[in-house]
């Protein structure tokens, strides 16, 4: 018995097609489609952690976040993301996504330093603290313990002498960063040793939260404890040569130098560490390059400081245990201010994964890492590359994958494929406008020497209501 081909009947009146249409695909749960054998099969791409979008080359959803990969699905060592990508191609908004989607699972998202803003209606729209730092807006004493100090009351016993010194370190290390980055290198061994050791003085002799100004006090007010550090020999012009080019580093501080009296008054908001928090220093105008890195630097050491407290008070049992994820946008701008900035940005992002701490550090390229003057500089900072357990990448042009294929494994189609999105948009004759990027929303996820997952991320209509479109998106949004 005759019987039709596989496209139809051939011949005059047949009607054989020419293509044969592709069968129909549809999403479910192995719960859904069990009965289906042998018509299903595995999407391929991981189904744990915030959707962030679609697959480019299978269409599946591709869901990823650190924190869900590290802690649910085994998937990365270290629950961090170092994204990379051309400016404009929408690096701010996969992590905006990655936010939105964590404070659903109960992750608090903590931007230390917006610098656009790029955060501030999302952390609004999610019911969070926003506060504004900037010339006679807000001003951040970087001597205040903040939240360090309130709950270190509540504690006792060696948690509580362990969180004092961990504030101690941490206040240490934001003042010799400010002197840092005032002078272009970092004090000597001999001032941090007086800086620690007048620190100290005042936490035991101060009453209330010191300021910059009290610190610059007690220096001059030589008492004996620093004299004997600054090993003066019973010598105060001695005391005073050694101690006189730090007094005139922290004057700077005061509101007559270049940083003004952003870090020279009491604390203008406390920072809040049981909702998302947003340092919005936007005020800060681009041409302040040290001001901002200054106050992305004391930002980022109040917020860790929170956290370090609220982890401290949640491991003696006062409160739940809470994590977040932390987001250190435009990194290119401290670390290009001075020298020994990049160890300070690794003393303060060394944190402890076993805290519940996540962290997305947001950069254009590998160039911003290796433009630092000084080789151990450059080494140091592309290791925060080597241990982000996510590597995210955006449009990149070729020149960069030599560099990037030193610290994550890129075959030549990846490679490709970044430069395309790095392409620049043409224009559009119709609209009578630019056209969109071709690699506006495009990302590329990298794990280890694993092939990357090509995404396109798709803003939502409630996304897009918090996402500045007229500078990262267009005004329809991504398609």
């Amino acid at each position: 018995m005759r019987r039709p081909g596989s496209r139809g009947w051939r011949g005059r009146g047949g009607g054989a097609v020419n293509y044969v249409d592709p069968v129909a695909e549809w999403r479910g749960t192995t719960v859904q489609v069990c009965g289906l054998w042998p018509y299903g099969a595995g999407s391929g791409t991981p189904m744990i952690g915030v959707p962030l979008g679609r697959n480019l080359t299978s269409g599946a959803t591709v869901c990823c976040d650190p924190i869900s990969w590290f802690r649910r699905a085994g998937l990365i060592h270290n629950p961090s993301a170092f994204v990379l990508g051309k400016p404009g191609l929408g690096k701010s908004t996969i992590v905006r996504r990655m936010a939105l989607g964590l404070s659903g699972y109960g992750v608090q998202p903590m931007v230390f330093g917006d610098l656009r803003p790029d955060y501030v209606d999302l952390v609004r729209a999610l019911g969070g603290q926003v506060i504004t730092l900037g010339r006679g807006r807000g001003y951040l004493n970087v001597l205040d313990p903040g939240a360090a100090g309130a709950a270190a009351a509540r504690l006792t016993g060696d948690a509580r002498r362990a969180l004092e010194a961990e504030a101690h370190g941490r206040r240490l290390n934001v003042v010799s960063a400010l002197v840092t980055i005032l002078r272009g290198s970092p004090p000597t061994d001999r001032e941090e040793t007086i800086l620690s050791s007048a620190l100290l003085l005042l936490a035991e002799r101060h009453e209330g939260v010191p300021v910059l100004s009290d610190l610059v006090r007690i220096i001059h007010q030589a008492p004996p404890e620093l004299r004997a550090i600054a090993l003066d020999r019973g010598d105060m012009d001695r005391y005073r040569d050694v101690t006189e080019p730090l007094e005139a580093s922290l004057m700077a501080l005061l509101g007559q130098g270049r940083l003004g009296e952003l870090f020279a008054r009491p604390t203008s908001e406390t920072m809040h560490h049981d909702r998302p928090v947003v340092f919005d220093v936007s005020d800060i105008d681009d041409g302040e390059v040290q001001l901002q890195a200054a106050a992305l630097l004391a930002c980022w050491s109040a917020g860790f400081q929170a956290v370090e407290a609220a982890q401290a008070l949640a491991d003696a049992g006062l409160e739940p245990r809470r994590h977040y994820f932390l987001i250190l946008d435009e990194l290119w701008r401290v670390l290009r201010v001075g020298r020994g900035l990049v160890d300070r940005v690794d003393a303060l992002t060394r944190l402890n994964r076993a805290r519940g701490v996540g962290m997305a550090m947001v950069t254009h390229s590998m160039a911003d890492l290796l433009a630092l003057p000084y080789p151990e500089d450059r080494a140091k900072a592309t290791g925060f590359v080597e241990r982000a357990g996510l590597v995210i990448c955006g449009g990149l042009p070729l020149k960069e994958m030599p560099t990037l294929s030193q610290v994550v494994a890129m075959s030549s189609v990846e490679q490709t494929l970044l430069d395309g999105w790095a392409t620049p948009p043409t224009w559009d004759s119709t609209l009578g406008r630019e056209a969109d990027p071709p690699g506006r929303g495009n990302f590329l996820i990298k794990v280890g020497g694993r092939p990357g997952i090509p995404l396109h991320v798709d803003l939502t209509a409630a996304e897009r209501e918090v996402n500045d479109t007229n500078r990262l998106w267009n005004e329809e949004g991504t398609r």
